[in-house]
């Protein structure tokens, strides 16, 4: 069975390499260890930021305005045509892929902007803050921007997917194991089971605040 790699498959995946190489550059100059647990969240940030604006950005630029992945140019395009021999509505500016597009290149870029601060400045977010001053700040806010970016990756996910599944899945091609497992499970996989993570820890979070607040009342 043809694997389907290629030159242009090599370069793709190099160039996703490189954003997370960038990623974890911007984790260490921001602090890296000394950030303790949160420098894991700090890396995903960074990562899902990064992709949201330098692959997804380009992506919504050329699908719309009439125009489309396939006829444009350039090494970006050939990056989405190449992920489009997996998924064939990236290539024709399929309107609900567009539409989830926009609204991750926007709002979710926005949200993991604001927790990457929050985190690198202690404040309104789900961990890192001293309980006697979280019990002060209204915690169910703390996790607020965590669990809203979540859900905002997974609902994508989901509203990428599930109406093709319902058709029968007549626009993605699995014959190739380069298609099947690297560019629909793999990737898109990561923006399910990180999200799913990180909702956990923010439930765990919120419940440990929760308990140590009522401690704090019955004293």
């Amino acid at each position: 069975m043809d694997s389907g790699l290629s030159l242009v498959s090599f370069w793709s995946l190099l160039a996703c390499s490189l954003q997370l190489l960038a990623a974890v550059m911007l984790t260490h100059r921001c602090g890296g260890r000394g950030l303790g647990p949160d420098r894991w969240v700090v890396l995903w940030l960074f990562y899902d930021v990064i992709v949201h604006l330098t692959l997804e950005g380009p992506f919504v630029y050329m699908s719309v305005g009439g125009r489309t992945v396939e006829t444009s140019e350039g090494p970006l395009a050939e990056l989405w045509k190449e992920y489009g021999k997996a998924d064939c509505r990236w290539l024709t500016s399929d309107p609900n892929i567009v539409s989830i597009e926009i609204l991750t290149v926007v709002l979710d870029s926005l949200l993991g902007l604001g927790l990457i601060y929050a985190v690198l400045q202690d404040q309104f977010y789900s961990t890192g803050l001293p309980v006697e001053l979280v019990l002060t700040l209204f915690p169910v806010f703390q996790a607020l921007p965590a669990v809203a970016l979540c859900v905002c990756e997974l609902y994508g996910g989901w509203m990428t997917f599930c109406p093709d599944w319902l058709m029968g899945s007549p626009h993605l091609d699995t014959s190739r194991p380069l298609y099947l497992w690297v560019y629909l499970v793999f990737f898109n996989g990561l923006w399910v089971l990180v999200p799913v993570l990180l909702l956990v820890q923010s439930w765990f979070s919120l419940r440990t605040l929760h308990i140590g607040d009522r401690g704090e009342k019955r004293k």
